[in-house]
């Protein structure tokens, strides 16, 4: 079973930079799929950016602001956030899929383990 712990949250001026990170409690292959989700008060969970295979995948809507990384030698994914806008203000939850292929990355029912979320919030 794996375990995940993010870290990083906090208050950012809109425009302003976060980075997440997330520690696995044991390695996890290539293969597997690590995401990002994301979930804003009265709304449903909703993908943020993945990698497998050293590819990253992004939401439209954090595309070019957002960049996801695996550090396979510390079992890490990091999510560096930069033009931080309110609307990005949420629950942030790092997820891991053994099982995902590039078709199922972006979808929550791929995802087998979640961490407990880190609040992000963006805010004057």
């Amino acid at each position: 079973q794996v375990q995940l712990v993010e870290s990083g949250g906090g208050l950012a001026q809109p425009g302003g930079s976060l980075r997440l990170s997330c520690a696995a409690s044991e390695r996890t292959s290539s293969h597997w799929a690590m995401g990002w989700f994301r979930q804003a008060p009265g709304k449903e969970r909703e993908f943020v950016a993945a990698t497998r295979f050293g590819r990253g995948y992004y939401a439209d809507s954090v595309k070019g602001r957002f960049t996801i990384a695996r550090d396979s030698a510390t079992n890490t994914v990091s999510l560096q956030m930069n033009g931080l806008r309110p609307e990005d203000t949420a629950v942030y939850y790092c997820a891991a899929a053994p099982t995902a292929i590039q078709s199922t990355i972006s979808s929550l029912q791929a995802y087998n383990y979640w961490g407990q979320g880190t609040q992000v919030t963006v805010s004057s």
